[in-house]
């Protein structure tokens, strides 16, 4: 039967001393336990290890020799420990995320900077991602979706500011074909489509007199990235349905003007999710602290 390392540990450190009492005392266990676990060791392994008299304690010729090929093995396990220990004071290591790419540019590129600075020891890896990933298979320690249905054994912890989609257009293309003035009119506009990564076209989520409504526009374009819906939309290409954060200064600036504003969803929220709530890796326990305040 092979001995477990608590066994080798306690013989280790009687052969170092050679004292039951020393190492016991260096451990804070009894010197009756240390001496029960060596003999429970002795017979599994069918030789002596320790010589003992009323007097001294001193490693047979079997407990030289495995002692010798034994200490530099429990010193690898002690420095591995003592390593472990230092994470978790000091978190250290690489903490990977899968994003979509909405909210790796609005909610976790503005906290970046500041994270790093506060934990120099984390290399932080964003991958941007828009399919809905299995995080865990795919070896990152959390993900971010926009809004909170995920699967139950996730924890959500909301990041950032709420969102809200809008619907714009740029104000020569509304000159040329009138503003709509309710959802319907949307079916006879140019709509600048979205297409998920799963090749499902995004019918808009509106809410009309408080009701949600699902519309399936039509347009000449389809894209699966936001800016290039912004900038169809700027260039007059057709109305395109949003992040309002993300066309902000196009607002400001008179390129793109707000349509049905009245008719959009209400704002949500991302989120940051993770497996479980016990033993978080040190690197994502210091992230979601960081989210959370």
């Amino acid at each position: 039967m092979i001995a477990d390392l608590h066994e080798l540990d306690a013989f280790a450190a009687v052969a170092v001393h050679r004292s039951f009492r020393k190492a016991a005392d260096e451990r804070g266990v009894s010197a009756s336990a240390l001496s029960h676990a060596l003999r429970g060791l002795e017979e599994r392994l069918g030789v002596r290890l320790l010589n003992r008299t009323t007097r001294s304690v001193t490693p047979t010729e079997a407990g030289k020799r495995l002692l010798e090929r034994l200490a530099p093995a429990l010193r690898e396990v002690g420095d591995a420990l003592t390593e472990l220990s230092a994470m978790q004071t000091v978190p250290t290591g690489t903490l990977r995320l899968n994003v979509p790419r909405p909210a790796a540019r609005l909610v976790v590129a503005p906290l970046l900077a500041r994270f790093v600075a506060s934990y120099p020891r984390i290399q932080v890896e964003v991958v941007t991602d828009d399919r809905l990933s299995d995080i865990v298979s795919d070896g990152f320690d959390a993900g971010i979706r926009f809004g909170e249905s995920l699967a139950g054994d996730m924890v959500a912890v909301p990041i950032g500011p709420p969102q809200r989609f809008v619907m714009v257009a740029a104000p020569d293309y509304l000159a040329a074909r009138g503003t709509p003035q309710v959802p319907r009119d949307l079916l006879g506009h140019a709509c600048i489509g979205r297409r998920f990564p799963s090749g499902n076209l995004y019918a808009w989520e509106l809410h009309a007199e408080g009701q949600p409504l699902s519309l399936a526009v039509e347009g000449p374009l389809v894209f699966d990235d936001d800016a290039l819906m912004i900038q169809a939309a700027c260039d007059g290409a057709g109305i395109a349905y949003v992040y309002e954060a993300m066309v902000r200064d196009e607002l400001v600036a008179g390129r793109l003007v707000k349509v049905l504003e009245s008719w959009g969803a209400p704002s949500s929220r991302f989120f940051l999710y993770h497996p479980g709530r016990r033993n978080l890796p040190p690197v994502l326990r210091a992230f979601v602290e960081f989210v959370r305040t």
